[in-house]
Parts: C-alpha cells; sequence; structure tokens
C-alpha cells in the first residue's frame, strides 16, 4: 500500500498490446461536436504510440506521453518527443521535433505546438516550418486552421517557392487554394528581380503576384517597375498594371492608365493617356496606346497621338493617326532616331507650323520630309507644294525645298499677297526669318512695292524661268532674274486676274494654333487641293546589235 504523504503517482510501461488496447478505448464512440464555425468534428484525437505514459497530480487532466509519440487526428498525423493529452477536451500539447503531416501534400515541423481537435486549430512554435508541395514556409509563430485550411503567422516569416523568396511581418497562406498574403515590409527575391510592396497576394501553384498596394519592381537588367494594382508573373517576367502604373529604364519612362511589361521581349505596352520619356533624347511621345521595345529602341502611339521634342527651349508638336520611332545603332554612342507620321498630320511650334498627310523625320540627314499636300506656316509665310522638305539646323528651321507645284505667299493685308510659283523653290532661313528664296522653272511673281513710309505703290506681275529674292528686315533687298516678261499696275488699278496667281489660297483655316489644336483636323477644300503632276521618263533607246557578215 502507498503511503498517504506521498503523491500519488501511477507509471504505465507502453508495451504493444497496451497501446493497442487503449487505441481501441480511445476509438470508442462519442457524441458529434460542431466546433465554432460550425464544422462536424465528430472524431477523436487518437494514440497510436508512446514507449511512456503517465498523469500527476499536478495536472491531473492530462496524460504525459514520452518517447516517440504518435497521434492521429481527422486524417493528420503527428509525431514528437512527448506530450500533454487532454482526453476530454480533445486536445494536446506537443514539444520537441514535432511533425505534422496531412496526406502527402502537407508537413509542419516545430518545436512545440498545441492542438486543438474540436476547433481543429495548430499553434506551432519555435523554427516552424510548413511544407505543401514545393512550397515551404518558415517562421517562429505559426497558427494554422484545418477547418478553413489556412495557415498564419505574425511575428515575421518567410515563404520559399523556387526561386521566388517571400518575408514579411505578417502572412497568411492557405494550401488548398495555394493563396498566400502578406503584409508589412513584404519583399520579394528572385534571382531575376526584387519586388518590395506593403501587401502583396502570392499564387505557389502559378507564381502569380497580385498587387494590390504600392510595389516597386527592380529587375535585374535595372529596369524599375512601379505599380499599385495588377499582377506580375515571376516566372515568365511579365506585368499587367493598373492605375497609371509606369516603368523606367535607363532614361525612358513610361506611365500609362494601364501598362503590359514583359521583361524576356522588353515590350513595355500602354493604354489610355499613355506617356513615354525620353530625357536621352529630349522627346516625349503620348497616345491612348502606346508601345516601346527595349530591344530595338523602337516606339509607336496612336489615338490623339503626339510626339513632342524639346531638345530646343521652343518645343516641337507633332500629331499624327500614328506616330512610330525607329532607332538605330541601338545602345551605342552613335544612336539616333527617326519619326514617322501617318494619316491627319498636324505640326506646331512658336516659329512654324505644318500640315500634311504624312511625314518622316530623318535625324542624320536633319531634314523632315511633308507628304500629301503638305503646308508649311512661318509668321505670315505660307508656303505649299506636292512635297516639301525642311531641313534643320540645330533644332531650327535652316531652309525648305518644295517640290512639284511650289507656291510661296507672304500676307501684306487682307487683299494683298506677295506670290511666287514655280516647279521648285528654296526658301532659307536665318534667325527664325526668310532671308531669300529661290524658284526655278516656269516662275510666276505677284509683288507688291510701298514707299518707305508705307504707303502703296503698286504691283509688279512677273512671268520668268528662275528668281533669286533676297530679304532684309522682313522686307525685299534684292531681286535677281534672267530675262523675264511683266508688268507693273498702280496699287489702285490691279487687275482682279493677277492679283492673284494661278492655285493661289491662304489656308489660314486649316493652320494649327496651338499645340493643342494640333488634333483637330481641317483640311484643304476640294476645289484647292493639288492634283499630283505625273513625272515622265523618256524611254530608254536600245540599239539593234549588227548582224556579223
Amino acid at each position: 500500500m502507498l503511503n498517504s504523504n506521498i503523491n500519488a503517482i501511477y507509471i504505465i510501461r507502453c508495451k504493444v498490446l497496451l497501446v493497442s488496447i487503449l487505441s481501441l478505448f480511445l476509438c470508442l464512440p462519442v457524441m458529434a461536436q460542431k466546433n465554432g464555425r460550425g464544422r462536424r468534428t465528430d472524431s477523436r484525437i487518437h494514440l497510436i504510440h508512446a514507449d511512456l505514459l503517465y498523469k500527476t497530480l499536478r495536472d491531473s487532466r492530462a496524460e504525459i506521453l514520452v518517447g516517440h509519440v504518435k497521434l492521429s487526428h481527422d486524417g493528420i498525423y503527428l509525431d514528437c518527443d512527448s506530450a500533454r493529452y487532454y482526453r476530454e477536451d480533445n486536445s494536446f500539447d506537443a514539444y520537441g521535433h514535432v511533425k505534422m503531416i496531412q496526406g502527402d501534400t502537407l508537413k509542419l515541423t516545430g518545436d512545440s505546438l498545441f492542438y486543438d481537435g474540436y476547433g481543429m486549430q495548430a499553434h506551432a512554435r519555435g523554427h516552424v516550418v510548413l511544407i505543401h508541395k514545393k512550397s515551404k514556409l518558415t517562421t517562429d509563430k505559426l497558427d494554422y486552421d484545418r477547418a478553413y485550411g489556412v495557415g498564419m503567422y505574425l511575428d515575421g516569416g518567410t515563404l520559399y517557392d523556387g526561386e521566388n523568396v517571400l518575408k514579411s511581418q505578417w502572412g497568411q497562406y492557405t494550401p488548398a487554394t495555394h493563396e498566400a498574403y502578406f503584409t508589412d515590409n513584404v519583399e520579394l527575391t528572385n534571382p531575376k528581380f526584387n519586388l518590395v510592396s506593403d501587401k502583396l497576394y502570392y499564387y505557389t501553384n502559378t507564381e502569380m503576384a497580385k498587387i494590390v498596394s504600392s510595389t516597386n519592381i527592380t529587375t535585374s537588367d535595372g529596369t524599375f517597375v512601379y505599380g499599385e494594382n495588377g499582377v506580375y508573373n515571376t516566372k515568365q517576367a511579365k506585368a499587367y498594371l493598373l492605375d497609371r502604373s509606369y516603368i523606367i529604364k535607363d532614361m525612358r519612362k513610361i506611365i500609362g492608365d494601364s501598362l503590359h511589361y514583359d521583361k524576356t521581349t522588353g515590350i513595355s505596352e500602354g493604354f489610355g493617356n499613355v506617356i513615354i520619356t525620353d530625357d536621352e533624347n529630349k522627346c516625349t511621345l503620348k497616345g491612348d496606346y502606346c508601345r516601346y521595345e527595349d530591344l530595338t529602341g523602337n516606339a509607336m502611339a496612336t489615338g490623339r497621338a503626339v510626339v513632342m521634342e524639346y531638345s530646343s527651349p521652343d518645343t516641337i508638336y507633332v500629331h499624327g493617326d500614328t506616330l512610330r520611332m525607329y532607332s538605330y545603332n541601338h545602345n551605342t554612342d552613335s544612336v539616333y532616331r527617326n519619326i514617322h507620321a501617318y494619316k491627319h498630320v498636324r505640326m506646331f511650334r512658336n516659329d512654324v507650323q505644318a500640315v500634311c498627310d504624312s511625314l518622316v523625320a530623318v535625324s542624320p540627314d536633319s531634314c523632315t520630309y511633308l507628304y500629301g499636300q503638305p503646308i508649311l506656316w512661318n509668321e505670315q509665310q505660307q508656303i505649299f507644294g506636292e512635297e516639301i522638305r525642311v531641313y534643320n539646323n540645330d533644332s531650327t528651321v535652316d531652309w525648305v525645298h518644295i517640290l512639284r507645284q511650289a507656291m510661296t505667299i507672304e500676307k501684306l493685308d487682307s487683299v494683298s499677297y506677295n506670290q511666287v510659283s514655280a516647279k521648285e523653290m528654296m526658301c532659307y532661313f536665318r534667325n527664325g526669318e526668310i532671308e531669300h528664296n529661290e524658284a526655278h522653272g516656269n516662275v510666276y511673281v505677284t509683288y507688291f512695292f510701298d514707299e518707305k513710309d508705307g504707303n502703296r505703290i503698286g504691283m509688279n506681275y512677273t512671268e520668268t524661268s528662275e528668281l533669286r529674292l533676297y530679304m532684309e528686315n522682313k522686307k525685299v533687298k534684292k531681286i535677281w532674274m534672267p530675262a523675264a516678261t511683266g508688268t507693273m499696275y498702280p496699287a489702285m488699278k490691279v487687275p482682279e486676274d493677277k492679283r492673284y496667281l494661278n492655285g493661289f489660297a491662304w489656308f489660314d483655316y486649316i493652320r494649327p494654333t496651338d499645340k493643342d489644336d494640333i488634333f483637330e483636323w481641317r483640311g484643304k477644300n476640294a476645289n484647292n487641293m493639288l492634283k499630283k503632276t505625273e513625272t515622265r521618263v523618256a524611254p530608254i533607246q536600245k540599239l539593234n546589235k549588227i548582224k556579223k557578215q
């Protein structure tokens, strides 16, 4: 008989037969119960094995399990060094080399673990590792809700998924849906990029990151991506971003209502109020849709598309239905860029404006080619023809070449215009003003003469084959021409049929008035449209071969 002063302690040495009897006893039917979430938990925790089982008066409700402890509950199996098993509460505390396994896809390890069988709640502490298929979550404190299949940590954790490593202060992982949610100092690292955010969703089955807050992505080639809403495919290095996100590479930035970025191809696409800024080349491209290629440096824009070139103090604006920018010698010191504009092209700068059907700006030639009913204005000067070529010098107009049906007009007042028409014409500029003109082939001139006090004397009508006209202070200084025929008319007796040359038209209703007016297309009236001239080429003469006698 035991002494009553001695604490009643009994020890039962667990052998295989005894464990089997206990297992059968624990499997007896019990009343079905529900956890707080309404899930039926009518299964009991099963003791499969323990080297030693005993009870103490200090904790009379607990059964102390020691050595190779194995427990199971509703599809999970748990191994540990020791445990306190609370039969009535259907729970236990496990200690030492804790390992909980669910099927062949989920494994949880840690230094200790409390498990509530009714609530199906597991609370792991110390060097916790949750492994689900190829993903691994590490932390010091993890609460795992089996009812919903959700693991949660509050004091910092790391998720390893292939090449992706995600760290945050707070996190939640749902193995069944492969969804992880992170907050507070979120960082996703990968050999190809680094992502930093306040909040982030991540899916281990697709390796997709869902962006829901301010997020910075820096790729291995130095590309910087910012977004507040969207997704990033970490496997394919593709971003789909909303809410005015932007991408920065070198000295280029693209921003839009929504963006698509593919690091592999280097292609960025923007939708809705897109802006591509290239500070290196001093230009900006805008449009409802824009596309940029990192590998080639090529870009395009459509939908209220405009390219702005600001290398000089006075920015030039060019609009067209479609704008394309082609880069050559990309990523070298001799890089240059050509611009193509198609359909309804309108251009504005304070000192020069233009309208045409299509435009090509070639950087090496410092030349801009205008095609399709082109018109060019400089102050009160208007130039048009079948084709116009504008040559620049340091971003200012150097000279203009007008080909076929060329005409220049200077407006003096509402009824008086100086006019020159020819097959071909060149206009040379100095400091933004015309210095002299040259005209060749079928030259017609209508020119008004004024006295020094500004009173108009008369008008001279001339026909010649060539003309050179020199200007000074916006007035004619000298005129040269070979043999010519002409007539001088007093200012008040100018015949109406001589006042305006054939083909004369003043296109003030078309001229762009400011940088916003370039989007409002206004074409020529039908009766002012130039009919394209046909270039005739003499047939090549062929000599009959002399037959040998």
